[in-house]
């Protein structure tokens, strides 16, 4: 049984059902209905069509219920008529889908459930060891976002960005349990890429190539975390770079900037650099200039007030870290690095210590630690 298949089917299969009548719940629970059927019948018989095979069995599982369930009689209008016969046709259902999965109404949390469930083709078991939450509360998550997806209406084209937003907050989860989400979202966005042309969605895949490029090198042997400056980028993985660089060039090339496109350029120039001190901040400043006319966020004035710090030393990086929020994340950790660079290594201990505190993982938790008892330890020679 070829499950990478099955998974692969899924969407466009859910997407068909829905855009046939079906509630996206209902048509959820068709559609792993049929799944669990494929895997029963598949091994010894085989379709000549598996996607036609599975909106098939689907579909009928979705009729049975609806004429089952006396709440759902209205619906069976919209049902008297099966798909049909001969092979499924090819579609934007896809497409589709990944828009209803990040619907506005939903929570970034149910969006990024939802679409790894219903696009991804994953169990709610294997998501909720991903997400390290036990299974029954990621099943109630995804209940929650099904239900109020009920009687949703799909009739006008979804928005883009908010689809990029939830794949790049898959990608963000990395790795955990026995899911590797950052390459599940690489595979999501390909996807998306293939079906939308769009010059944002290729600038999100070549972030994301870039950005998992250097996975490999961003932690040492004990777990602990290796800072970019500090990375063998020997292992750097140069195949990925190529790509990445190459998908961001041509979408560039179509001079319809957007804020994916700009993080993929400041990822591209980190991965143009052989060593740490050959890297272009002046021009990575430039970039998150940018960034910060498309998107005004604070978090990328921080990143922006290292980069300046970096270009034109550490003194301007503190001036402009000093018009942020202090109650930024990782603020005083930024603090804390430009402090050192200014030769102020008291300052920077006592920073150092308290972003430890503020920080939101234990391998972050960890790494600031050490840098402050480094600082420390010089500071009593």
């Amino acid at each position: 049984m070829d499950e990478a298949l099955l998974r692969s089917l899924t969407p466009g299969v859910l997407a068909l059902l829905v855009r046939r009548g079906a509630d996206f719940a209902a048509a959820e629970d068709a559609v792993q209905e049929a799944l669990v059927e494929a895997l029963r019948v598949w091994p010894a018989d085989p379709p000549r069509d598996a996607k036609g095979w599975l909106v098939t069995v689907a579909w009928r599982k979705f009729l049975d219920q609806a004429r089952a369930d006396a709440a759902r009689r209205r619906r069976e209008d919209l049902v008297i008529q099966g798909p049909a016969p001969g092979p499924t046709p090819s579609s934007d259902d896809t497409l589709r889908l990944y828009f209803l999965c990040a619907h506005p109404s939903l929570t970034s949390s149910s969006a990024t459930a939802l679409t790894l469930r219903a696009v991804g083709g994953l169990t709610t078991r294997q998501i909720a060891r991903a997400y390290l939450v036990p299974e029954a509360t990621m099943a109630q998550r995804i209940s929650r976002a099904k239900r109020t997806l009920a009687g949703v209406r799909f009739d006008r084209p979804g928005d883009v960005g908010t689809v990029l937003r939830v794949l790049y907050l898959v990608f963000n989860e990395g790795y955990s349990g026995d899911v590797d989400l950052a390459a599940e979202a690489i595979r999501l966005t390909r996807q998306l890429a293939a079906a939308i042309d769009h010059p944002e969605v290729a600038g999100l895949l070549a972030l994301m190539l870039l950005h998992h490029a250097r996975r490999a090198a961003r932690t040492g042997p004990d777990g602990s975390l290796v800072p970019l400056a500090e990375q063998d980028r020997g292992r750097w993985d140069t195949e990925l770079i190529a790509e990445g660089v190459a998908i961001l060039q041509a979408a560039l090339a179509r001079d319809r900037l957007g804020e994916f496109q700009a993080q993929a350029a400041i990822a591209a120039l980190h991965a143009d650099a052989p060593r740490a001190e050959e890297t272009d901040w002046v021009q990575i400043v430039e970039w998150y200039d940018e960034l910060v006319r498309l998107t005004d966020s604070p978090v990328v004035r921080l990143n922006r007030a290292v980069a300046v710090g970096e270009a034109d030393g550490p003194r301007a990086g503190l001036a402009a870290l000093a018009a942020l929020d202090a109650a930024l994340p990782r603020h005083t950790a930024v603090a804390a690095y430009l402090h050192e660079r200014d030769g102020d290594l008291a300052a920077a201990a006592r920073l150092y210590a308290e972003a430890a505190q503020q920080a939101p993982s234990l391998t972050e938790r960890r790494h600031l630690t050490r840098q402050a008892a480094r600082l420390n330890a010089r500071l009593r020679r």
